[in-house]
């Protein structure tokens, strides 16, 4: 944690900046002006002032209180991190913002937020908000945090690469034909694009501006007729372009991004998501004299139906991955038990640094993911966990292990979650293992028409835990990108309604769990794609080639149907992993795939 007293200070110089401004208050948003999920430590004003590192979340501070919000992946966390006698705690979704001001704001209270921060449907919740109390939001030009924040770190200008054809699968002038057509088919004149991993695979180029985010920092703008302005700082491209694929496209200064956004759009109709788009673009579409047009960017779901270059970069990269992850598996198991008792047991942090040494050895690794959730015993309750010096616990045999990790390779990138149990599992352990699987298994084996949203499949995975009077606090599964962001829009599987339908090519990732708050948490997660079966039918085909742990499974409790599917899996994860893993590894791939009977 933090310390306090650093917190303490810092709120206390943003509550004089916000004095020496007349503001009663201002909003601090997790997010960067890309809304991105991983923002840079510059950028990271959240962390700042109040010490939680999750990746979702805001806090309001006020002159006489704080508060933070956040979602229940982190009601664990922000608990650990956060100094409850300087923030209140509330939930991001059930009890938001927008709900307190609605309650608590004053009349006349001035709250100040930057407009490159808030997008536009947040930016319409509060502003609603503040009206019915009489209040008033306020937009500030200045960056406040510029002013308190010493030694604050640079903005990042990671290298571009290219993403070559050979990968890519289709040309970045294909693609900005095809997001050009729909902008014209919605009546808009130009798109703005503000989202890093849209503008990344729109232009076929990758970037390293965060570390495991391999997408570049910078604005775009799409007109009806194909032209492209791309704001980007050009030091992060080099002097070669040879390579890019920049036909059509002007280069410009990222500085002038709001200010070019005014000029193009004067009489125009200007397409802007406003789940995403910073709602400064909107403010200077509509100074302008400009009309907003606001949709899901075309690029959103472009992106999301894979093409089949694309697909087998998948099916590829997760071999590797499988033996990677196989190998730590049998690894960990073997190590970890052999040091039980000992002065030296294995710990989180060096299973971690294991399974990035095993990715390591692997053709076409890049770097992580995500950083890996090496969680055991009560810390793999909090289910977005990174361990630390401090936190680092043994791994034993006494409690689940969970590990959830992931690799970008240069043609895919991969999720994973494993549980393993070194020793026996107690019952509670055994019961809601067993659920979690079975709800792993409703979901992965379900077949369903296609456009099926996720939010209609989402209680496949929860019905097994609902039964016991049990449930998590996340979402189902996720989009994932190629060779871009792990966490990729539109799809979801979650409780909350996803408009988007599933389609052969997406790819999405399925892991139910159950968390012990203070005990153990379980989860079990495979990366899959979305198949065609019939001409209206759709599956989902694990792309994920990773055993299974059963050892904390009551057999009994599993069906015919899902005893013939682990099977059939096994025996495929079996089959394609025996060759490629480590001799040391075979015995326990070998055993982690033996044929279920009963």
């Amino acid at each position: 944690m933090t310390a306090s007293a650093d917190i303490k200070k810092r709120l206390a110089a943003l509550r004089a900046v916000l004095a020496s401004k007349g503001l009663d208050g201002f909003v601090v948003p997790r997010a960067d002006a890309h809304q991105s999920e991983v923002a840079s430590p510059r950028d990271d004003c959240l962390a700042y002032i109040t010490g939680f590192t999750g990746s979702a979340g805001l806090a309001l501070v006020l002159a006489d209180k704080a508060l933070i919000f956040v979602d229940g992946r982190y009601d664990i966390q922000v608990r650990h991190e956060v100094d409850q006698t300087l923030f209140e705690i509330h939930h991001l979704h059930h009890d938001p913002i927008d709900r307190w001001l609605r309650a608590h704001a004053n009349k006349g209270m001035k709250i100040g937020f930057d407009p490159m921060l808030i997008n536009g449907d947040l930016h319409v919740r509060i502003s609603s908000a503040m009206i019915e109390a009489n209040a008033t939001l306020t937009p500030v030009a200045d960056d406040l945090f510029d002013q308190i924040w010493t030694n604050r770190p640079p903005k990042p200008i990671g290298p571009i690469r290219a993403m070559p054809l050979h990968i890519a699968g289709e040309t970045s002038q294909t693609k900005k034909q095809r997001v050009a057509a729909a902008i014209k088919q919605a009546g808009a004149d130009l798109m703005v694009e503000t989202l890093p991993d849209n503008i990344a695979w729109l232009l076929n180029v990758r970037g390293s501006d965060v570390p495991m985010n391999p997408v570049p920092h910078s604005f775009l703008t799409l007109a009806a007729d194909g032209s492209a302005e791309w704001f980007v700082d050009r030091r992060k491209l080099g002097n070669d372009l040879s390579a890019f694929e920049l036909n059509n496209v002007k280069l410009l200064d990222p500085a002038n991004f709001i200010d070019r956004v005014g000029q193009n759009a004067s009489g125009k109709a200007v397409m802007i998501d406003p789940q995403f788009s910073p709602v400064a673009v909107r403010l200077a579409v509509q100074a302008a004299g400009g009309k907003t047009v606001s949709k899901t960017s075309p690029t959103t779901v472009l992106k999301a139906a894979k093409n089949t270059v694309e697909l087998e970069g998948y099916r590829r990269c997760h071999i590797e991955d499988g033996v990677a992850v196989t190998n730590f598996l049998a690894w960990v198991l073997k190590e970890g038990r052999a040091r039980q008792g000992t002065t030296n047991p294995l710990t989180e942090l060096e299973a971690e640094a294991k399974l990035l040494d095993f990715r390591q050895e692997g053709d076409g690794f890049i770097e992580a993911s995500f950083r890996s959730i090496s969680a055991s015993g009560a810390n793999a309750a909090m289910c977005h966990y990174n361990s630390a010096e401090d936190t680092n616990a043994a791994i034993d045999d006494k409690s689940p292990y969970l590990i959830d990790s992931g690799g970008q390779y240069i043609d895919g990138t991969t999720d994973i979650t494993r549980t393993l149990m070194l020793g026996p599992a107690n019952d509670a352990v055994k019961r809601t293992y067993t659920a979690v699987l079975k709800g792993f298994l409703s979901l992965i084996m379900a077949k369903m028409p296609k456009g099926t949203q996720g939010h209609q499949l989402d209680a496949f995975a929860r019905r097994p835990l609902w039964d016991l009077g049990l449930d998590y606090d996340h979402g189902t599964g996720h989009g994932v990108g190629h060779n871009l962001l792990i966490h990729e829009y539109p799809h979801r599987f979650a409780k909350i309604a996803n408009p988007f339908g599933l389609e052969p090519g997406n790819i999405m990732t399925i892991e139910p769990g159950y968390y012990e708050a203070g005990q153990y948490g379980l989860r079990i997660e495979n990366q899959v794609e979305v198949v065609a079966i019939t001409p209206t039918f759709c599956s989902f085909a694990s792309l994920t080639l990773v055993p299974i742990d059963l050892t904390a499974v009551d057999i009994q409790k599993l069906s015919d149907e899902e005893i013939i599917f682990l099977n059939e899996y096994h025996r495929t994860v079996r089959d394609v992993l025996a060759p490629k893993v480590k001799r040391e590894t075979l015995s326990f791939l070998i055993e982690q795939t033996e044929t279920i009977t009963r």
